[in-house]
């Protein structure tokens, strides 16, 4: 119990002292475009009703959780089938240094082209930014299995599905892990981009409304609010990431113990 109020103070602590620092550092301003922080709170419950947040921030949730979703399925999917064979790799590591340079905000409007103005252009656009992350750690992680414990498995007969399961999966899974958490803050900046073309909804489109109305306060409720889902989605993940890993987190532990110990 100590413990656990000892992290949460530490990780309280830092948010707490920026907000601090904003608080003072802006309560003098008379600035239009940086309002004092008491300002911006104080327009908070009036801005973000239960009927706006249902109107941009549910839709804007949505579409990430569909291109989130579409792009780990591809991206871990692609990259064990290419990381597990050498001449898929050699075949298409060029196209993919290629691919994944290309800014995904670049190609939105081509996106607009093919799939128009609607939700499915965001989800694209959100999936076409989250895979690469996703795709290139799952490549890494496969590729570092254990030879040994490959050739084990190959020796008592352990293929297909089962060696996948048993053996590639967990042993990549920590560096898939990895890729996951990098696209998670990918798609969620990829979300707003895409939320700012052509949109009728979403907090994108709320921020740029509040932008080119002059409502500055408001505009800076909802950076706020992207900086709080930002950090609720972080926490969401890594409690998913704790209990998916619990048996590679409790196994780092042990070696720590037994270091420590022999030390």
């Amino acid at each position: 119990m100590i413990r656990t109020l000892r992290t949460a103070l530490f990780a309280l602590a830092l948010p707490c002292l920026l907000v601090g620092i904003w608080w003072l550092a802006s309560d003098s301003s008379t600035s239009v475009y940086a309002p004092p922080l008491r300002t911006i709170l104080s327009r908070f419950d009036n801005v973000w009703t239960a009927d706006r947040l249902s109107a941009d921030v549910v839709p804007s949730l949505l579409r990430l959780a569909a291109g989130y979703g579409a792009a780990a399925v591809a991206g871990i999917a692609l990259g064990v089938g290419i990381g597990t064979s050498r001449t898929a790799r050699a075949l298409c590591e060029p196209a993919l240094e290629f691919l994944r340079a290309v800014p995904p905000p670049v190609l939105v409007p081509v996106i607009m082209l093919f799939a128009g103005i609607g939700s499915t252009m965001k989800i694209v656009v959100i999936a076409s930014g989250c895979v690469w992350p996703v795709l290139l750690n799952t490549v890494a992680g496969v590729r570092a299995v254990d030879p040994v414990a490959t050739e084990t498995a190959r020796s008592y007969g352990i293929t297909g599905a089962a060696r996948f399961r048993y053996l590639v999966l967990p042993s990549a899974s920590p560096q898939i892990f990895a890729g996951l958490r990098q696209a998670l803050s990918i798609g969620v900046i990829l979300m707003v981009i895409s939320e700012m073309f052509a949109a009728s909804n979403g907090l994108g489109y709320a921020v740029v409304q509040f932008q080119r109305s002059f409502a500055i306060p408001e505009m800076w409720t909802g950076i706020l609010v992207l900086g709080l889902l930002g950090v609720v989605l972080a926490l969401l993940f890594g409690l998913v990431e704790r209990r998916a890993l619990a048996w590679y987190h409790g196994s780092r532990g042990a070696r720590r113990k037994a270091g420590g110990g022999g030390a």
